[in-house]
């Protein structure tokens, strides 16, 4: 029937003017207002005052004014709809959607070139030899999950998610790349020595890795650096199969212990050289030494007047952490003269700090280091090589620019031309010889070479839609709201009917708060405070002002896998591994297992708060890969609710049908292993456990010592059956 309110004539609903409420878009909105506009109808036929009466009152919030014409949107209309491009989630859904969209809404081709790609079947593919891999070479990252996750009847490993897979060929092809920027600098530059790099354990200490860098790096003479004792022991058992010319580089703050080892090393005819990090230490040195019978090789950490900004440039400059002033470093070369060891003097080492964004900032630093290694062979120290430290950057965010702690405006090639140039300039002016060119780019090394595979197990919107139960009751509840919430009621409906957005947002606000205030003072039951926060919940939404980004929940601790980016806040690419020829329909934020509020990842490269994914499906995983983590990662990972470290599995290229093969697979730690290392006696504790079951279950004691066995030998990660559900 035709219905119209009088005087503000503020909505009109008429069969015969074919609007209806088409244009609502949500079905308990609708029913919401038509019970407001029934009450009112029933009201005027009983001559009663209706239960609308607020809405001639309403009045709009200071710097707001009502201001309608009486028509609704056309039929099929929504709210907020606008077409977009195909840069996100809300791109124009008539479009079609393809994988190249894909790679360029994750940034793929910026931050994954050229090891990582989309393959046509919408999966992360990786290219195990860089540029130069083959189409039939490419290894699809959903297969080896497969691979690995599959059940053993099925000729699966049967590993439990997270799950962390290495490449082999993808870090031997970093290694080498490394290695030819060098070469083709010094060929290109005339340069008259050569570079020969070390690998610092401390960015990831992993057996398999370390031994494959020795394997990858022996042509090239490629040797360690160590920071601790334990280092120093890793270091010395892998470089006794290496040749006598790679380098051991002990660094790090040094006692009595540590440089006892060192000289052990040094006459085991390794390589060694004991980087000098403060003044002191040269005395330890010196002392051992002639108690051991070993002379030493002596380097010298310099600290350096060029600083870069950011996160990583704190640690570099004259407040940095490490090294010996201009000063101390005259001391140290008198007391080696007059020691008569001066020639043991021969290495200078510094570090401009990590992530150098810059080639201009890279060849100011190597410019001031190597004219402090010109004046040391001034002096008379036997001079030979330069240690350039680390700072060779990766481009986390695809975007190659310096401007940030997330990306470099360089590449390898660049890297390595500015620094032989600099080196060479500063040599040839004081007509000193050209040194030995070593560096330790960890970071640049490892970082690509392995990806953590991890599930998204089910999603939460933080506006979720209401239970259906709410709605049969929900307009006696409404009544019974107290006189001043009832009038915040009937103000918010009158300014939805009006269609005026942000009044209807700021009364919704007003509504709720009050209505807690009246919950808090026990006026209200819970039922009532559940209907408000539903109807305010409704205009919201029906207003695209509710918060669109779901919350993902991830089988991961972010404490343990991905600590950098809670600790320091650096950000990696987080990527859905399939499904990628698919359009991603919603934002996300991922949320882990851990129960700790930052246990989150609220922030993404390039700028995001939150991430293009995909709806889940039932009955099918939805896995999202972490990229370039393969530093620091593994060795700065906690325990935090006793979360252990992912199966691991480690992964080359072969011409088989899968073009690859899994030379190595472990399980992720169990709860035995977690409770182990918390210094916990599992066993004990699994016989104190079996006792009480026998004592309280009676005739499921077996049962339950099974299920408690299990327990003990299971990740503490969540199991998922093939429908989605805990198992």
């Amino acid at each position: 029937f035709p219905f119209f309110i009088s005087d503000h004539s503020c909505f009109v609903w008429g069969g015969s003017r074919g609007s209806g409420l088409g244009g609502w878009q949500s079905p308990h909105l609708i029913e919401i207002l038509s019970s407001v506009l029934l009450s009112f109808v029933c009201g005027c036929y009983r001559k009663e005052m209706p239960a609308f009466t607020c809405v001639d009152a309403a009045v709009p919030p200071p710097g707001y004014a009502f201001a309608w014409d009486g028509a609704l949107p056309a039929q099929g209309a929504s709210p907020g709809d606008a077409s977009t491009t195909a840069d996100g989630p809300t791109a124009d859904l008539s479009s079609p959607w393809s994988t190249d969209l894909s790679a360029k809404l994750y940034r793929i081709d910026g931050w994954g070139a050229p090891y990582f790609c989309v393959n046509a079947a919408g999966d992360i593919a990786v290219k195990p030899h860089g540029a130069a891999t083959l189409p039939h070479q490419e290894i699809d990252l959903m297969k080896v999950v497969k691979k690995a996750s599959g059940p053993k009847s099925a000729g699966g490993l049967g590993l439990r998610l997270p799950l962390l897979v290495r490449f082999t060929d993808v870090l031997k092809h970093r290694l080498e790349s490394l290695q030819q920027a060098f070469d083709v600098a010094i060929r290109s530059n005339g340069y008259g020595s050569r570079y020969q790099g070390v690998y610092p354990v401390k960015c990831n200490q992993d057996r398999y890795l370390v031994e494959d860098i020795m394997e990858f790096g022996a042509p090239f003479d490629f040797g360690l650096e160590a920071g601790s004792k334990a280092e120093l022991l890793l270091a010395m058992t892998c470089l006794t199969r290496a040749r006598p010319e790679a380098f051991l580089i002990c660094n790090g703050y040094k006692d009595e212990e540590y440089i006892t080892l060192a000289l052990i090393a040094r006459s085991m005819d390794l390589n060694t050289v004991i980087v000098l990090e403060q003044e002191e230490e040269l005395d330890t040195v010196v002392e051992t030494g002639e108690r051991l019978g070993v002379r030493p090789v002596i380097g010298l950490r310099a600290k350096l007047r060029t600083k870069h900004s950011g996160h990583f440039g704190s640690t570099s400059g004259e407040k940095g952490k490490f090294g010996l002033s201009t000063a101390q470093i005259l001391s140290v070369a008198q007391k080696l003269q007059r020691l008569e060891m001066l020639d043991c003097l021969q290495l200078l080492h510094f570090h401009i700090g990590s992530q150098i964004p810059s080639t201009a900032l890279l060849s100011d630093g190597v410019g001031e280091a190597a004219h402090i290694y010109c004046e040391l062979a001034r002096l008379g120290a036997l001079m030979r090589v330069i240690d350039i430290g680390g700072g060779l950057g990766i481009d986390y965010d695809g975007s190659r620019s310096g401007g940030s702690d997330m990306s470099v405006g360089y590449g390898l090639d660049e890297y390595a031309n500015a620094v032989v140039r600099a080196v060479m300039l500063a040599c040839d002016r004081k007509h000193v010889g050209h040194p030995i060119i070593c560096s330790e780019s960890g970071r640049a090394l490892v970082s690509h070479q392995s990806v953590l595979i991890f599930e998204a197990v089910s999603s939460t919107t933080t506006k979720s839609e209401p239970s259906s139960s709410i709605w049969p009751n929900h307009a006696c509840l409404l009544d019974e709201l107290a006189d001043d919430a009832h009038s915040d009621y009937h103000n918010l409906i009158a300014a939805t009917l009006r269609r005026e957005n942000e009044t209807s947002v700021l009364y919704a606000e007003k509504l709720k708060q009050r209505c807690v205030d009246h919950f808090k003072d026990g006026i209200l039951g819970l039922e009532h405070l559940a209907a408000v926060d539903a109807v305010c919940d409704l205009v919201s939404k029906e207003f695209d002002v509710a918060d669109p980004v779901k919350t993902y929940h991830v089988n991961l601790s972010l404490f343990t896998s991905i600590p950098d980016f809670w600790a320091i806040g650096q950000l990696f690419p987080i990527v859905p591994i399939h499904r990628l020829d698919q359009r991603p329909v919603v934002r996300g934020i991922l949320s882990d297992l851990t129960c700790d509020s930052d246990g989150k990842v609220d922030r993404f490269i390039g700028g995001q708060s939150s991430l293009p994914l995909h709806e889940l499906e039932r009955g099918g995983g939805y896995y999202l890969g972490m990229f370039l983590g393969g530093a620091y990662q593994e060795a700065l990972g906690g325990l935090h609710n006793l979360f252990g470290t992912p199966s691991v599995v480690r992964v080359s290229q072969t011409g088989g049908p899968r073009c690859f093969a899994v030379t190595l697979a472990v399980p992720g730690a169990s709860c035995t292993d977690v409770l182990r290392a918390m210094q916990h006696n599992p066993e004990v504790m699994f016989d104190t456990l079996k006792q009480r079951a026998e004592e309280c279950a009676g005739g499921d004691a077996v049962s339950c010592a099974l299920a408690l066995a299990h327990s003990f030998d299971t990740m503490p990660y969540l199991v998922f059956d093939a429908n989605g559900g805990y198992s």
